[in-house]
């Protein structure tokens, strides 16, 4: 037997929604097609934040309530409107990623259950060369979201400082996200060097409350700015995505001057289009507030003079340039006391 279906008329394309009251979030009570509305309502926001990007889904057949799957490439059959773009793995393989150009693309990835979108930082004209540096402001255990609005707003006042103009977002979960768009002019490793400078900035003006710790170990209860999330393949919720909890919270761009009083939780499938209808896209100007990374560059100069260098990159990395070993500090304690 044939499963129910609706044609939802996106633009000029009709899209086919099966399963549309398939419920994907039991507590908040939403469907596939709550899903795909939400998306339609907060149309132009969505969009900008994917556009020409290569986009990996995350989806929930099951619902949020059951396994995620991390999709990265397209499946291969789809309409012959779905862009892609092509990214190649360090390995040498590739993968055509969802490319969104126009809001059908989003409502098609929606039946597919793709709860949150995942971009790089890069467009698909330049994949190597990403447009955009990423601030992960992340509290640790024993932080609260408000410990992470505090670093936000010394990440505003530095930013500030440097000339460069921030659009911060909630991530929709524990954390904030804070987006500078770039001249795409540098490769991954030198935007995320820069991103690295910035963090330990703002750490050093706040150390009691902000670390660099690579190693959750040395973290304690602090939050940690994830310099990381700026290495090629690594990506993080877009804005305007719908996050995977119960409460159906979406990632949120805020105002600067509005972020102390806002809660992650203000911001859901429910609340969102509202909202959007009230302000529109709070971050409409982002692509016009281009900020100069050269700026960051001389920060890295000024900390390679003085002996501090590059950080721990991710495990599923190659060895990098530059890179300290690449040891958890108690193992290499360890193995240390155990030579003498």
């Amino acid at each position: 037997m044939a499963s129910p279906f609706v044609e939802l008329e996106v633009g000029e394309r009709v899209v086919k929604l099966t399963n549309p009251d398939k419920v994907l979030f039991p507590k908040a009570k939403k469907t596939k097609r709550d899903l795909a509305e939400y998306y339609l309502a907060v149309e132009e926001g969505i969009v900008r934040a994917l556009y020409e990007r290569p986009t990996q889904l995350r989806r929930f057949p099951d619902g949020v309530t059951g396994d995620a799957i991390y999709q990265k490439r397209v499946p291969e059959k789809r309409p012959d409107w779905i862009d892609v773009a092509r990214v190649t793995f360090p390995s040498g393989r590739h993968a055509d990623e969802l490319c969104v150009t126009e809001i059908a693309q989003v409502v098609w990835a929606a039946n597919l259950a793709t709860i949150d979108f995942h971009p790089w930082p890069s467009r698909r004209r330049d994949t190597e060369h990403p447009d955009e540096l990423r601030i992960d402001i992340d509290p640790q255990p024993g932080t609260t979201f408000r410990d992470g609005k505090r670093v936000a707003s010394l990440v505003r006042e530095v930013l500030s400082e440097i000339g460069y103009v921030g659009w911060p977002k909630t991530s929709g979960n524990r954390g904030l996200h804070v987006a500078c768009r770039i001249e795409p002019e540098w490769e991954f490793p030198v935007v995320r060097r820069a991103a690295l400078a910035f963090a330990r900035e703002v750490e050093r003006r706040l150390p009691t409350k902000v670390t660099t710790a690579w190693w959750k170990e040395e973290r304690g209860k602090r939050v940690f700015i994830d310099f990381n999330q700026n290495a090629r393949d690594r990506t993080i919720a877009s804005a305007y995505s719908v996050r995977a909890r119960p409460d159906a919270t979406v990632s949120a761009p805020v105002t600067w001057d509005e972020l102390p009083e806002v809660e992650t939780e203000d911001f859901t499938m429910s609340t969102m289009p509202a909202r959007f209808a009230d302000l529109g896209d709070v971050h409409a100007g982002i692509d016009e507030a281009v900020c100069d990374l050269r700026v960051l560059l001389e920060w890295v100069e000024r900390e390679e003079a003085e002996g501090l260098g590059e950080a721990p990159y991710p495990p599923n990395f190659p060895k990098m340039p530059g890179e300290p070993p690449r040891v958890q500090p108690s193992r290499a304690k360890d193995e240390k006391n155990n030579k003498v």
